[in-house]
């Protein structure tokens, strides 16, 4: 997880379990997703492969509205795709899946994400309606692939207010 960015390590639940060992609860996804993928998905396999999943996660912030200790993720991935084809592929999909929720958002194509492992401007949409915590979904290129991820409770919170 250290190319996940100083803000996420920061915030990992790390620690022993009764023998000692290190472990730490999952703090996303795509970290996992990049590791898998190296490790041995890419030996199996040719050609581009999406991924879709749910997950619940945790990381050690201050919780405030929409953004909690234990949260839900909710992502895709699409791994060893053709850029700029890709990233076209996955920014539809967030918009699709948005549009079915009728939530009001906006989707910026151009953002800095604060996680380590990303290779170029991000995506973000926001839901102008929740103010100062407005994003609902977030995503970007990595070196395995590109992809994203939407938090679960803020979705929610977005729906209520649309």
């Amino acid at each position: 997880m250290d190319k996940g960015g100083a803000e996420i390590v920061e915030q990992m639940y790390a620690f022993g379990d009764k023998k000692g060992r290190p472990i730490c609860l999952v703090p996303e996804i795509t970290g996992m997703v990049q590791e898998m993928w190296r490790r041995d998905w890419c030996k199996r396999t040719r050609g581009a492969r999406r991924l879709f999943y749910v997950a619940r996660c945790y990381r050690y912030e201050r919780p405030q509205r929409g953004r909690y200790r234990e949260f839900t993720q909710i992502g895709i991935e699409l791994l060893n795709g053709i850029a700029p084809g890709d990233r076209r592929e996955v920014e539809e999909l967030l918009c699709r899946v948005l549009d079915a929720t009728n939530v009001n958002y906006t989707l910026e194509r151009e953002v800095k994400r604060g996680l380590g492992y990303y290779v170029e401007g991000g995506f973000e949409a926001r839901c102008p309606e929740l103010g100062a915590q407005q994003q609902i979904a977030g995503g970007g290129r990595y070196a395995e692939g590109i992809g994203w991820a939407i938090g679960l409770e803020r979705l929610l919170l977005a729906l209520e207010a649309s």
